[in-house]
């Protein structure tokens, strides 16, 4: 399972590394993703999803429903 939110899409992050004498190399900085069970009052069941915490957040404050509908996610496919 490729290691992306699957509400906001989010994903990794190509970014360096910066020693202490300046020498760059290449990280990947990884989405924080958690797997969890969320409940859907519109569908009135449980939906398991693999989310960031910064979704998570953002479902705290909208709603799952409302959030899934302003990104155009059909939550009754998954």
């Amino acid at each position: 399972m490729s290691r992306v939110c699957q509400l906001s899409g989010k994903r990794a992050n190509n970014g360096m590394a910066v020693s202490h004498s300046h020498v760059r190399t290449k990280k990947l900085q990884q989405v924080n993703l958690q797997q969890r069970r969320l409940w859907w009052a519109e569908g009135n069941r449980w939906v398991k999803l693999r989310v960031s915490t910064s979704a998570l957040r953002t479902i705290q404050k909208k709603g799952l429903g409302a959030y899934a509908k302003e990104l155009g996610i059909n939550l009754a496919k998954i």
